[in-house]
């Protein structure tokens, strides 16, 4: 089995069986109204990570990260949202250390480019990720105007998490769905979690 890496999120790492493969590419989707930023900031916690932030600026994400409650790391936050997003990430993705984290959030902008570049940006960024044995995880939107590219993005993410939050008269709920895992084996069945101050696993009892 390859080598896992852990995620930084305590209860995930517990369902994971210990991680995630090293030098793996995560796609996590999630709802533009969700609390998956919390999961981002979390993740920040395991190990060097470089926070690649396509919309907000970087000192809104550092600011973001200052006031949760929760356990984080000391990213170093880059805005690459300006003039040719895709150019300045591969530049940036160049000098990633072993071991490190990538985040993009989000990388929806990237996967508007022409299907040829962000294909070749996909299987570059594999290359360097298996080279330096990190992790790289793509935050992506699943809102109304999803990129074409999403499928490819998809296709070559070796893990996929999708959040799922339903908003009901009574409660919010989020359900962690992993439908695939290369290097492992997908979850049978959604994670139900409490993304308050922390991520955490919801244990209150599903009522009928």
């Amino acid at each position: 089995m390859a080598r896992r890496l852990s995620t930084g999120i305590n209860v995930l790492d517990r369902e994971l069986e210990g991680g995630l493969p090293a030098g793996s590419i995560v796609l996590l989707t999630a709802e533009p109204a969700s609390q998956s930023e919390l999961f981002l900031y979390e993740l920040t916690a395991a190990r060097p990570t470089l926070y690649l932030t396509t919309v907000r600026s970087d000192q809104a994400v550092i600011d973001g990260i200052e006031r949760t409650n929760t356990r984080t790391g000391d990213p170093n936050v880059r805005d690459v949202g300006g003039d040719a997003p895709l150019d300045q990430a591969n530049r940036l993705i160049g000098t990633l250390p072993e071991g490190a984290t990538l985040i993009i959030d989000v990388v929806d902008s990237l996967e508007r480019y022409d299907r040829a570049r962000f294909r070749r940006f996909l299987n570059e960024l594999q290359t360097v990720m298996v080279n330096t044995g990190g992790l790289a995880i793509l935050h992506g939107l699943n809102g109304v105007d999803v990129p074409d590219n999403r499928d490819v993005t998809a296709h070559v993410a070796d893990v996929v998490f999708d959040l799922r939050t339903t908003i009901t008269n009574a409660e919010i709920e989020n359900r962690l769905v992993v439908p695939k895992f290369r290097g492992g084996k997908a979850l049978a069945e959604p994670i139900k979690l409490r993304l308050a101050e922390s991520v955490n696993i919801d244990t209150s009892r599903d009522i009928a």
